[in-house]
C-alpha cells in the first residue's frame, strides 16, 4: 500500500498544496513551523480519522476557511481508489470513495494504513493510562474497522450514563424520581457491558498478538537488550477470573464485569462517574528480568522510554504486516531524538516497507540506508529536490 497523490485545501497551514508521491522512501525537509507534518498528519488523518497532535478537528482547518479537504490517491495491490476527508467544523465531516458520498467518514477507516511514529508518541510510556488506550485502540480499528463503530457506542453509553449516574444520585433519598432512575440505569448497565466487554476481550487479544512483536523490536533498538526485557501486561479495571495466563471467554468476562458494576453502584452514585469498564483500563509496560520487572513509567531512563515507545510502533507495523498488510510508516521529526547508532538501526528496521514517509529539520538528520525521494518544504512551497 502507497500513497501516489496527496491534495490538501485550506488544511493547517497550506491554502493548496499538491503532491505526487511514489513506493519507497520520501523524506520532507524543512525547518520548523514550515509545515511539513501537516503533510504526513493528512495521510495519518485518513487512516484514523484523527490527528497524532491535537484531540479535535478544529485545529486543522486553516485559520479564516470554512471547511479543509483531504485527498489522497491511495494504491493498494496495483488498484488505486481516490479518498477525501471534508472536514466541517461544527457540523458532520463528509467523506467520499473515487467521488461517491459515504454514509459516515469512518467508512474510510481501513481503506488506507499508516502506523505513525512522532516525538508525541513518549506519551505512550510517561504519559497517562489514556494514552496507552487510544494506542491499543487505533491498533484494533486498523485491524477491524468494525470496531470504530462499537467505540462510538461506549463512548454515548458512558455519556449517557454518567449523567445517569449524577441525577441519580441527587434523586436516591427515595421517590419515584429515583426508582425511574435505578431502572434506566439498569438498561444502561446492560449496553455498558456488551459494548465494554467486546472492546475488552478484543484489547486482550491485541496485546497478545502484540506482544512478541514488542520484544523483539525492543532487542532491536535498545543496546545491549533482549527480546525478554520489553513485556507489556494488559490490566482491565476489575479482576478477570481465570488463573495466570489463562483467558476467560467473552460470557465469563460479561458476567464478571456486571457483578463488578453492582459491587461499585454506591460509589459511582456517590461520586456520579461510571469507574468500572475498559475506559478505566490501562496497558503496563515493564522492563527487566524474571528477577526484577520495573514500570517503564517512573523508573526508565530516557533513552530506554524512548526505545520503549518507538518499539510499541514497530511491534503494530510488524503485527499488521505479518497478517499480511503493508501499512505506510511515517517517522515524523523522529531521527532528531536518536544518536547515530540508533537511527541505524531503525532505517534497517524499516527499509523495506512499501512506503517510508519521513520529516525532519536538515537532510542530514536521515540516514543514508533511507535514502529516496526528498521534498523541501518551505513558506508553503513543496519543492522536489533532484539529487
Amino acid at each position: 500500500m502507497h500513497v501516489q497523490h496527496l491534495l490538501l485545501h485550506d488544511f493547517r497551514s497550506y491554502t493548496d498544496v499538491d503532491v505526487r508521491l511514489e513506493p519507497g522512501v520520501t523524506a520532507f525537509i524543512g525547518r520548523n513551523g514550515q509545515g511539513k507534518t501537516n503533510l504526513v498528519e493528512a495521510i495519518d488523518y485518513l487512516s484514523r480519522l484523527g490527528s497524532h497532535r491535537v484531540a479535535s478537528d478544529a485545529p486543522l482547518i486553516r485559520s479564516g476557511a470554512d471547511q479543509a479537504l483531504v485527498r489522497a490517491v491511495v494504491v493498494k495491490d496495483g488498484r488505486p481508489a481516490t479518498l477525501e476527508v471534508e472536514l466541517n467544523p461544527g457540523r458532520a465531516n463528509r467523506a467520499r470513495i473515487n467521488r461517491s458520498p459515504l454514509p459516515r467518514p469512518r467508512e474510510l477507516l481501513g481503506l488506507v494504513r499508516t502506523v505513525l511514529f512522532s516525538p508525541e508518541d513518549l506519551a505512550l510510556v510517561k504519559g497517562d493510562p489514556s494514552d496507552r488506550r487510544r494506542f491499543l485502540d487505533d491498533l484494533l480499528v486498523l485491524r477491524t474497522p468494525r470496531l470504530a463503530g462499537v467505540r462510538s457506542d461506549l463512548d454515548r453509553v458512558l455519556k449517557q450514563r454518567n449523567s445517569l449516574l449524577k441525577s441519580a444520585g441527587a434523586a436516591r433519598r427515595g421517590g419515584t424520581a429515583a426508582e425511574s432512575a435505578m431502572a434506566t440505569l439498569a438498561v444502561w448497565d446492560s449496553h455498558l457491558v456488551e459494548l465494554g466487554t467486546e472492546v475488552l476481550v478484543a484489547r486482550l487479544e491485541l496485546v497478545d498478538a502484540l506482544a512478541p512483536f514488542i520484544g523483539k523490536a525492543y532487542e532491536a533498538v535498545a543496546r545491549g537488550a533482549s527480546r525478554d526485557d520489553a513485556q507489556v501486561e494488559y490490566r482491565p479495571s476489575f479482576e478477570l477470573p481465570g488463573g495466570p495466563g489463562e483467558r476467560p471467554d467473552r460470557s465469563q468476562v460479561a458476567e464478571v464485569f456486571a457483578l463488578e458494576l453492582e459491587g461499585r453502584r454506591r460509589d459511582e452514585l456517590d461520586r456520579g462517574i461510571t469507574l468500572v469498564g475498559p475506559h478505566r483500563d490501562d496497558l503496563l509496560l515493564t522492563l527487566g528480568n524474571a528477577d526484577l520487572r520495573l514500570p517503564v513509567k517512573g523508573y526508565a531512563s530516557h533513552g530506554e522510554s524512548w526505545s520503549f515507545a518507538l518499539a510499541l510502533k514497530i511491534a503494530a507495523y510488524d503485527l499488521l504486516r505479518s497478517e499480511g498488510d503493508d501499512p505506510i510508516l511515517i517517522l515524523d521529526d523522529v531521527f532528531a531524538e536518536l544518536d547515530s547508532g540508533r537511527r541505524d538501526q531503525l532505517a534497517e528496521l524499516v527499509a523495506g516497507a512499501e512506503q517510508v514517509l519521513i520529516t525532519a529539520a536538515v537532510a542530514e538528520d536521515v540516514p543514508g540506508a533511507l535514502a529516496g525521494a526528498r521534498y523541501e518544504v518551505a513558506d508553503g512551497e513543496v519543492t522536489r529536490v533532484d539529487r
